[in-house]
């Protein structure tokens, strides 16, 4: 049965807060394999700046600014942006990188159509309902260009952790402290309606190792194209 209470996420916020805080740069310097890959899918679809929703202390923001993007960086730990700016500002990258507290169940703080890609990494996999989920990404259309791209990672229900912990309900489930929504491949799909999207990536990272999906989707240019495609 679903843990009674309060929503799960709240208590993800706080210990996030309390984790960036205890262990500075806990992922290190180096960006993840999915940024990476986001950083060069960008560069070819011509895109100038980057918003990167969860993006903790920020080794994947510094690399997207040292590859040349305009980066803003949200998440809901001040103490992890407060690691970012700081790292901004030593690698000379402070103009090019700005932070802002948020929590991705409220809109996002953007104009509509004020950005040319969105990076998510294992942020939509945190512990946010379906629901949420949906109207997040429904936020990233609304803020992304005309053809605008959005990479994404989430943990999937092939995952070792799938299944174990404390039972949230909705396919959340939390160990050690940290609440994990996995995907079904149906959800992935579903996400994507009205969109072009471009590849369904299984990879593997970390401890265990974690099993992870990188979804690579575009909007439809100004001429109003639509496709659906999709593999793994």
């Amino acid at each position: 049965m679903p843990e009674q209470g309060r929503e799960p996420a709240d208590g993800q916020r706080e210990h996030w807060q309390r984790t960036y805080a205890d262990r500075p740069l806990m992922y290190g310097e180096a960006p993840s394999a999915a940024a990476v890959h986001a950083a060069a899918v960008f560069c070819v679809a011509g895109a100038k700046d980057v918003l990167e929703l969860g993006a903790g202390h920020g080794r994947d923001a510094l690399y997207f600014a040292g590859c040349g993007f305009t980066v803003r960086a949200t998440d809901f730990s001040q103490a992890g942006l407060g690691q970012l700016a700081e790292q901004a500002e030593r690698w000379g990258f402070g103009s090019s990188v700005s932070v802002m507290v948020h929590d991705v169940r409220n809109p996002l703080p953007l104009p509509d159509r004020s950005v040319d890609a969105v990076f998510a990494h294992m942020l939509m996999c945190m512990a946010l309902s379906t629901a949420e989920v949906r109207e997040l990404v429904g936020e990233v259309r609304r803020v992304l260009r005309p053809g605008g791209t959005f990479v994404y990672t989430v943990r999937h229900t092939g995952d070792a952790h799938y299944g174990a912990g404390t039972v949230h309900g909705d396919d959340i489930f939390e160990q050690g402290g940290f609440a994990v929504h996995f995907f079904d491949r149906g959800l992935v799909d579903a996400l994507a309606e009205g969109w072009e999207l471009r590849e369904v990536h299984a990879f593997e990272e970390g401890d265990l190792p974690r099993r992870l999906w990188r979804i690579t989707q575009t909007l439809p240019g100004a001429g109003g194209r639509r496709a659906v495609s999709g593999g793994r």
